[in-house]
């Protein structure tokens, strides 16, 4: 294994100490966004960002002047301050540093009160271990990718990679299959790039439970289909694919009140489509910036900082609904009328009634649930549409009717 550390890491002496604590891996984030001219004023959720880096804001973005070649200048100061550390405590090799406590000294006494009785002293011990003891990692860890499921996918996939033919297949699929679907749109970004393929080029058709991550990564031209259920993080960034997930065909549970997919589904997806016969868990959507879903009831903090897209929720929701949420707009049928009293954190968003614009999205994209999942709830809410319509709501962030400038809804009661 190899240790990596990170948290506040500004100086190549981070890096030194990190090093001769054991760790050979270093993450950077603060110092790097300064470097890219981050000023630090944490609007990062609220797309407010006057440097332009977290904000989907066309205006604001075009307020950010980072160069990939700022944040490599800054890593060559930060690499040049290592080798001076280095020389100075005579090491020619990082490799060599690693793990070498005995090159650091605690401060014997700290004038403040917060470093009252801080012991370090069992971080800097120095094992008494044999010089054939590695001090680093020294046997590369397997990661098991040559068993992946993808590359039964990539050689099911040739013809629609080479020359986009479309394919179909059908495989089992464990929970041990992790990422599946990635490998395969790392292959077509390679020969396509962005735009991937023609729609539904490449249908995959999978039977069982997928790990996590099921669809990650997704490129255009893939759909993946799922009968059975998924883990945490299905469509983590989806990439304009499409995934579906149902119950198995024999099933003879409701599928609205069951989980079928995990936590944190679709996190980052920037495009595509995702439809679920059945619940999500927590966060579903979160940081959502461009994929179009539709699902039959979330866990908590659903639409959590989602950016842009669409969520349709044809179901009950969690607690702190669209917490965060800065742009893209869910649409969420409240059945039992709790869902602004209770469910939804209003301190981003409005809740507006419908449409006729929104009513025809909703029912356009509840029609493609049930052709692509087989929904029996999706079925009976186009039967009863007259019912169910005035049932939903529109959640529209406060910033989305900013850019575009339209009235929030306290506005308009003020007025």
């Amino acid at each position: 294994m190899k240790v990596q550390t990170d948290g506040k890491l500004q100086t190549g002496r981070d890096v030194v100490v990190g090093a001769l604590l054991g760790a050979e891996e270093f993450g950077f984030s603060t110092a790097p966004l300064v470097a890219l001219g981050c000023i630090m004023m944490r609007k990062c959720h609220l797309n407010t960002c006057p440097v332009g880096i977290a904000t989907q804001d066309p205006a604001l973005r075009a307020k950010f002047h980072g160069q990939p070649e700022h944040v490599i200048n800054f890593f060559f100061f930060i690499a040049e301050q290592v080798r001076q550390l280095m020389a100075q405590l005579g090491f020619k090799n990082f490799d060599d540093m690693v793990g070498r406590v005995d090159k650091l000294e605690m401060r014997k006494a700290i004038d403040h009160w917060k470093a009252s009785g801080l012991d370090l002293s069992a971080i800097l011990e120095n094992p008494r271990v044999p010089a054939s003891v590695g001090r680093r990692c020294l046997i590369e860890q397997d990661h098991g990718l040559s068993g992946a499921l993808d590359h039964r996918l990539i050689r099911k996939a040739q013809a629609a990679l080479d020359s986009g033919e479309r394919v179909e297949g059908r495989f089992e699929i464990k929970n041990v299959h992790r990422t599946v679907g990635a490998m395969l749109s790392g292959e077509i970004a390679q020969r396509y790039g962005s735009e991937g393929l023609a729609d539904d080029t490449i249908r995959f058709s999978f039977l069982g439970s997928a790990g996590q991550s099921f669809g990650a990564f997704l490129s255009r031209g893939v759909t993946l289909m799922l009968e059975g259920d998924a883990n945490d993080y299905v469509g983590k960034g989806l990439s304009g694919g499409k995934v579906v997930v149902y119950p198995p065909k024999g099933a003879t549970f409701s599928p609205e009140k069951n989980i079928l997919v995990g936590n944190v589904v679709l996190y980052g997806a920037t495009s595509g489509e995702a439809y679920f016969n059945g619940r999500a868990g927590e966060r579903f959507c979160v940081r959502n910036s461009g994929a179009t879903a539709v699902v039959e009831g979330v866990g908590d903090h659903g639409c959590e900082y989602m950016t842009k897209g669409v969520a349709l929720i044809l179901g009950e929701t969690g607690r702190n609904f669209a917490a965060g949420m800065s742009g893209g707009v869910a649409y969420v049928l409240d059945e039992i009328g709790e869902f602004a009293a209770t469910h939804c954190n209003q301190s981003s968003v409005d809740l507006d009634p419908l449409d006729a614009s929104d009513e025809q999205l909703i029912r356009d994209l509840i029609t493609k649930h049930v052709i692509e999942t087989g929904s029996p709830r999706g079925a009976w809410i186009l039967t009863e549409w007259s019912t169910l319509a005035p049932k939903f709501w529109k959640v529209f962030p406060h910033d989305m009717k900013r850019v575009l400038g339209m009235t929030r809804n306290a506005d308009k009661v003020a007025a």
